[in-house]
């Protein structure tokens, strides 16, 4: 039962996870998009360094090592590897509430910012007030994404890795690990018999005055 409740939970880690990891490569093929435009552009108009830009780069490539950090913690359940992957998810989310927070309660959440040169900004915030709902549901996902990695990640924890029994005696479980082993030739018992017992007895008898 134990052993079932751990290959499901690890199951969902990794599906969480490919489901942010795909939200990263999103972020990673938007910003990509913006560095050629910015390419084309910055003879004429724009010289100056695209932050935004590198800065959606740099939270897609975040997203995509939150990805397989995760799928390690959930392939191993190392009590290591699922502390940093849920740290790292927990700092994410921190970043992603301070920034949130800071655009809903500041009236002058702009001042904030550097003035962005591509005015990619000001295009992605007018094309969110344009689709409110939709980015607002997707906004949500990926936070509740990013709190059931958390909580899985608890769970796997609390279950452990698997246990690796090891035993004394070799023999009683040798043919369990017999397909691991090349050439395996297995232990065979001799008797030995003695052959030359009588006829030694008999030399003996004849010697004898």
């Amino acid at each position: 039962m134990g052993r079932m409740a751990r290959s499901c939970t690890q199951s969902l880690l990794k599906a969480v996870n490919y489901a942010l990891g795909m939200f990263g490569v999103a972020m990673i093929v938007y910003a990509l998009w913006m560095f050629r435009v910015w390419l084309r552009d910055r003879e004429s108009d724009h010289a100056e360094t695209p932050w935004f830009t590198y800065t959606v780069l740099g939270f897609g490539v975040l997203m995509c090592l939150i990805t397989c950090s995760g799928h390690v913690a959930a392939e191993t359940a190392s009590g290591c590897c699922l502390y940093f992957y849920m740290v790292l998810v927990f700092l994410v989310c921190v970043f992603e509430g301070a920034v949130t927070a800071d655009v809903f309660l500041n009236s002058n959440w702009e001042e904030d910012f550097p003035e962005d040169p591509t005015e990619n900004l000001d295009k992605l915030k007018d094309f969110i007030k344009d689709n409110f709902d939709i980015c607002k549901w997707i906004g949500f996902t990926v936070v509740a994404l990013q709190g059931m990695g958390i909580l899985l990640a608890i769970i796997l924890k609390a279950l452990g890795p698997h246990h690796v029994r090891y035993y004394e005696s070799d023999d009683d479980y040798l043919p369990d690990r017999v397909p691991l082993l090349k050439n395996y030739v297995p232990h065979q018992s001799y008797v030995v018999s003695d052959q030359f017992g009588p006829k030694t007895r008999f030399s003996e008898f004849e010697n004898q005055p």
